[in-house]
């Protein structure tokens, strides 16, 4: 998973851009969590928490993206993706979400959170 913080020069927030198929992490540092130190630590301990079997799994849902863990896995998605959907499709067609969509590993998920803090720690 590839990933560059920077900074937009105008207004000095705090930016994410990932690769391609981890495309709305980017978003959801930027977006969702931004310059917010106490949510930074709550993810971290529910993080803790994950690892220690205190917890199955955890979500945080946000403005237009929602964070979900458990001991293993973590999947960010856009909340329109967690509505019903009783439109049956035609064969040979399915709803496009690769872009809305993103899965990683807790220790590679926290890494990057432990990368962020620090980036945003020093402005």
């Amino acid at each position: 998973m590839e990933y560059e913080f920077r900074r937009d020069m105008l207004s000095g927030m705090p930016g994410a851009s990932f690769s391609m198929e981890h495309q709305v992490m980017g978003q959801w540092f930027s977006e969702e969590l931004g310059n917010d130190v106490e949510r930074c630590a709550q993810v971290n301990q529910a993080i803790a928490s994950l690892q220690q079997g205190k917890l199955n799994e955890w979500q945080l849902v946000g403005g237009d993206l929602t964070l979900q863990m458990d001991a293993e896995q973590v999947r960010i998605y856009a909340n329109v993706l967690d509505f019903e959907n009783d439109t049956e499709l035609e064969e040979d067609l399915s709803l496009y979400n690769a872009e809305s969509e993103a899965f990683c590993g807790l220790e590679d998920f926290q890494l990057v959170l432990e990368s962020w803090q620090q980036f945003i720690g020093e402005h």
